[in-house]
């Protein structure tokens, strides 16, 4: 019998990667193994302040211009959307998709000094950017048009 040196550190290695895996996959799908029932994904994103403004830059690959509504209201940024699997059954096999399709929110809570007439979205190759001056005491509601 061989004796083996115990090392936590290995062993805190093998619960990160099994955890990892774990949450990695997608463990509840619908019927169809493609359709996401639970968590559909959500897109990255950056925020950013400079002395003049908030800038929210989120990625969104394949989603349509006419897919996304941006909203800001009392603090909170709201972008949704949906990105849609556009599937040519003639004779297409998918073996694996990896990339997350169908409807997505994401809120970014950011301080209420916001201008919000001056609120500005951009949307150009695939990476929505929006900017929101800084101003004092505006919580007014706006829906923003995304051009």
């Amino acid at each position: 019998m061989n004796l083996v040196r115990w090392d936590p550190f290995r062993e805190l290695e093998w619960m990160h990667a099994r955890l990892n895996r774990m949450f990695s996959e997608r463990p509840f799908r619908g019927a169809d193994e493609t359709e996401l029932s639970f968590a559909d994904w959500a897109p990255a994103a950056d925020v950013q302040e400079t002395e003049k403004e908030y800038v929210i830059k989120a990625d969104l690959p394949d989603v349509k211009k006419d897919d996304v509504k941006v909203e800001y209201d009392d603090g909170v940024l709201t972008v949704e959307g949906e990105r849609k699997l556009e599937r040519e059954d003639k004779g297409t096999k998918y073996h694996k998709i990896e990339r997350g399709y169908g409807k997505f929110v994401r809120r970014f809570a950011l301080p209420t000094e916001v201008d919000t007439t001056k609120v500005t979205a951009e949307f150009k190759d695939g990476v929505l950017n929006v900017h929101l001056p800084k101003s004092p005491n505006d919580k007014r509601a706006v829906a923003v048009k995304v051009g």
